[in-house]
């Protein structure tokens, strides 16, 4: 990820593109993703790297605004009991190469790279 495009948070919550220079929305975090574009979210503060944190963000607007939920009750417990029996490391490979799978075969290979 050398290449990354770089988004600051800052202090008021809000996200600055400095590819773009401009401030963006979790909106517009969501398309560089479906666009698949490589960046990393630094919290301006501290310097700290808070990628997985906006992307959680993203998935939590997406499943609040979007009709249908893609992540069910039964699911989410499901992974937040992964954490307590201490197989949160291989429940998070296993959910990886599964929608990676899944991806590949509808057709959507490109959209399937982990980071």
């Amino acid at each position: 990820m050398s290449d990354a495009r770089i988004i600051k948070k800052y202090p008021n919550r809000r996200l600055y593109d400095t590819g773009l220079s401009r401030y963006v929305t979790l909106h517009d975090v969501r398309r560089l993703v479906a666009e698949g574009v490589d960046f990393i979210v630094i919290e301006q503060r501290t310097g700290i790297d808070i990628t997985r944190s906006v992307l959680l963000q993203v998935i939590v607007e997406e499943e609040q605004n979007n009709g249908a939920s893609l992540l069910t009750q039964h699911f989410l417990s499901q992974v937040i009991r992964s954490y307590d029996t201490g197989t949160a490391a291989q429940t998070a490979g296993y959910l990886e190469r599964s929608i990676n799978d899944y991806l590949q075969r509808q057709g959507a290979g490109a959209l399937a790279g982990g980071h």
